[in-house]
């Protein structure tokens, strides 16, 4: 029988995975991007600050996050010539930074508690 944690780590590691891959494949124009798709993308980054980042995680999370929505975020206008790149980077943030919002509210309220 599988255990709780375990599961939800399962659940969030796929979230991951495919919020990663549709990234790529919504920024390359693959798919039309439409708002739903993004509003996807954000459940998908929800999910992974909620289920996926553990506490002994968050530092190297939240570190690696801020240099991806900086990257993502400053980083579009030295790739804006090409337009795939430019989808790739908004997509990536749509994921990113409500799972940095998610696990650095987590780990302030971790810190509060004196854990």
């Amino acid at each position: 029988m599988v255990d709780k944690k375990s599961a939800g780590h399962v659940i969030g590691s796929w979230a991951f995975l495919i919020g990663v891959v549709l990234a790529v494949v919504l920024g390359t124009g693959l798919i039309t991007t439409q708002p739903a798709w993004l509003i996807v993308l954000t459940v998908i980054g929800l999910i992974i600050g909620l289920i996926n980042v553990a506490h002994k995680e968050a530092k190297s999370f939240l570190w690696s996050s801020v240099a991806l929505i900086i990257i993502g975020a400053l980083g579009q206008s030295a790739v804006s010539s090409v337009r795939v790149f430019v989808g790739i980077l908004d997509a990536l943030l749509a994921i990113f930074v409500p799972a940095a919002i998610i696990v650095a509210i987590k780990n302030v309220f971790t810190i509060a508690k004196g854990n």
